[in-house]
């Protein structure tokens, strides 16, 4: 399995891991989902492996009706999609063909 794209959060210890890998899916798919301990893990998890981690309180409260394995919804495409692509600029990762990384790489 492919490591999680992002991790949503919040500080009542809620986590949501989400994955996407767009040659094999249609849509970000939710990998993982947990409270307390198990939240505190994904976090960590995320954390080791350089995946973002977004705390987003409204975010999580709707991705948290839904299933690990369920994808996530369409109308949460264009919020998640920014995160995933936060996420990609973050690991160096940049569209083929993008030159916009030039000028993010002259300001940092």
């Amino acid at each position: 399995m492919t490591k999680p794209t992002a991790s949503v959060t919040d500080a009542k210890k809620l986590a949501i891991a989400l994955q996407y890998n767009d040659t094999t899916q249609s849509a970000p798919e939710i990998v993982a989902k947990g409270n307390g301990d198990i939240a505190s893990e994904i976090i960590a998890l995320a954390a080791e492996n350089g995946i973002l981690v977004h705390e987003d309180p409204q975010l999580l409260a709707v991705l948290n009706q839904f299933d690990i394995g369920d994808q996530v919804p369409e109308e949460l495409y264009l919020v998640v999609a920014e995160l995933i692509a936060f996420s990609f600029v973050l690991q160096g990762k940049y569209p083929k063909d993008w030159q916009g990384h030039k000028s993010l790489n002259t300001l940092v």
